[in-house]
């Protein structure tokens, strides 16, 4: 999110490339919106990735909710973007030609009678400066995918959260609910390129007076694990994988650092690391890359919770509780690596008696019921030996019985 890198100097640009090159990310893409500032802190990126002398890419992500589109005219700001980047040295190429990407704009004409109409006038006024595969994610319907010849392809950014689901939802297709929207658009894409989405979670509290958007959609289930995993499991039908987010504080789904600009989120993002979930994606990425997973070389703890029950009071929130918050469960999400076999200790209370998990070597998937009061706490045992542990102290996290606000977003963490 470009919008949120207002105070972004080009050393905090490279500290992130960095920070994604270590942890098997290939690339940035670089959601733009309308804002005239956010052409110099593009700017700025594209200088820190030339500097850091990896191979890492960017591409371009046109957000058509802030950027116009109602008339001819308003190509113009694309085409300047395309202008000032399309020949960089970390500019993205995708069979050869500049990748562009889109969020939404099924509903920008740009002076046109149809979606294929607007876009192909799009594409051509990009195509005067370089060649472009096209990836928009419009919301449509999958089957007029083969009457927009314009697209290349088509990016799913809906694609990692279960959004299906509601309040109704019995309870058998809410845990572990399915994620199989993928299949519809690669059936009607007719062998173009399919983008994917993979994200760890997703909770954003605005008031009417603000954005008005204040919803969950179900992160239980380790679901950013098990998206992974089918990813990986489908990877010959999948060109491009997109982590939502990097920086996306109001939606709760980022897995960088905290900072730059929040969008007003600070309620509940600040204390709510997720840079665990980054440690994470260098194992899966890898695997998606490589299609092996890789050596485990060291035992991992990774886990995360809410720090407020989902029926909790808060004491002072005028927006309210977020729509959907029934269909998330009071439970504490562990994930281990491990070398050998092991046994994973568990608790959220000191007070109160850990249980004990035997594991296999690899991956496992462990759940355990968050306490009023408690926190979260685990360990790797092997031969009496605690080979890892993470515990997060009391001020960093905690269950709190009436929270100020209702904040539904993670707090992660991981063994050191």
């Amino acid at each position: 999110m470009v919008g949120n890198t207002f105070p972004y100097t080009i050393e905090d640009w490279r500290e992130d490339i960095q920070l994604a090159v270590a942890h098997g990310i290939d690339a940035f893409a670089l959601n733009v919106g309308v804002e005239c500032w956010q052409r110099e802190s593009i700017a700025k990126c594209y200088a820190a990735a030339l500097e850091t002398h990896t191979p890492f890419s960017l591409f371009l992500n046109f957000d058509m909710c802030s950027l116009n589109g109602s008339c001819r005219e308003d190509v113009a700001i694309l085409r300047d973007y395309i202008e000032a980047f399309a020949h960089h040295p970390n500019q993205l190429l995708y069979k050869g030609k500049m990748l562009v990407s889109t969020f939404a704009g099924q509903d920008r004409p740009f002076g046109h009678d149809t979606l294929q109409e607007a876009w192909q006038f799009v594409k051509d006024t990009l195509e005067e400066i370089a060649p472009v595969h096209l990836i928009p994610s419009f919301f449509i319907d999958p089957r007029r995918y083969p009457t927009i010849s314009a697209m290349d392809g088509y990016f799913n950014w809906n694609g990692s959260w279960p959004i299906h689901l509601s309040v109704d939802s019995p309870k058998e297709d809410v845990v572990l609910a399915k994620l199989d929207t993928d299949r519809h658009h690669i059936h009607h894409l007719g062998g173009r390129t399919f983008m994917a989405a993979v994200s760890p979670w997703f909770f954003t509290h605005y008031g009417p007076n603000s954005w008005n958007k204040n919803w969950i959609y179900r992160g239980d289930d380790w679901l950013y694990v098990r998206r992974w995993e089918q990813l990986i499991q489908m990877r010959d039908q999948v060109g491009i994988v997109q982590i939502i987010s990097w920086n996306d504080f109001g939606e709760s789904h980022y897995i960088g650092q905290i900072k730059g600009a929040q969008p007003d989120s600070h309620a509940w993002v600040d204390g709510f690391p997720h840079t665990a979930w980054l440690d994470l994606t260098r194992y899966f990425a890898h695997a998606f890359k490589s299609g092996a997973y890789p050596p485990i070389e060291r035992d991992r703890i990774y886990m995360w919770s809410r720090p407020h029950l989902k029926d909790a009071e808060a004491t002072n929130d005028p927006v309210g509780r977020p729509e959907h918050w029934q269909l998330t469960d009071d439970t504490i999400w562990v994930v281990v690596l491990t070398k050998e076999p092991a046994k994973v200790r568990v608790w959220a209370r000191d007070d109160r008696p850990a249980r004990t998990y035997s594991v296999g070597k690899g991956l496992s998937k462990i759940s355990y019921p968050m306490e009023v009061g408690g926190g979260m706490g685990a360990q790797i045992i092997r031969d009496g030996t605690v080979v890892a542990e993470c515990a997060p102290s009391k001020e960093e996290f905690v269950v709190q019985e009436r929270p100020q606000t209702y904040n539904f977003n993670a707090f992660v963490a991981m063994s050191s």
